[in-house]
């Protein structure tokens, strides 16, 4: 059961970036009907924006876009952010990775918590929760999933919205109910 491809614009990462290819293979997973992952950091989205408008499926955003969270919420990057999803009806969010986002750490994740929540709030049929275990890469510490089930009431703050994340969103995008 393929439901997706992931497509890594983070620039650390990859040496080019293949738009003409992506944007071939973007057909042919449409034809599928898959979605696309797209992983990318907060700063690129200016440049990445019109691309990403061009993909012709359902759009998946790794880790909410990586934010910088020592910005604002309510600041010019994340608003970029949000206004993607705006306007672009077929993106999705993923609420996830606040151990690779945060600059507090472990004790809390408290710095991510806004973010996630505007993301959960603002666009509550078109968020999905995830851990990233076995969290490849993490030089910094091995967070505890345990932790990262706890933020969950903090970024999807009712019952209704918890359903939406962790069930109703997951089960309409991969399974089309």
């Amino acid at each position: 059961g393929v439901r997706g491809v992931r497509f890594n614009f983070v620039r650390r990462l990859v040496d080019t970036l293949p738009f003409k290819d992506l944007t071939r293979f973007a057909e042919r997973i449409k034809e599928f009907g898959w979605h696309i992952v797209i992983y990318f950091e907060s700063q690129e989205l200016f440049e990445l924006y019109p691309f990403f408008e061009s993909l012709p499926t359902t759009i998946v955003v790794d880790h909410m876009g990586r934010p910088d969270v020592s910005k604002s919420v309510d600041g010019p990057e994340f608003g970029l952010f949000t206004k993607l999803l705006r306007e672009n009806t077929n993106f999705w969010s993923k609420v996830s990775c606040p151990e690779r986002l945060s600059l507090v750490g472990p004790s809390g994740y408290k710095d991510v918590v806004p973010f996630a929540r505007r993301i959960v709030e603002t666009f509550p049929d078109r968020v999905l929760w995830g851990t990233d275990w076995p969290h490849p890469n993490m030089k910094s510490h091995m967070p505890d999933d345990g932790h990262l089930v706890d933020i969950i009431p903090q970024i999807a703050t009712t019952e209704a919205l918890q359903q939406k994340l962790l069930v109703d969103n997951p089960m309409r995008l991969y399974w089309g109910e």
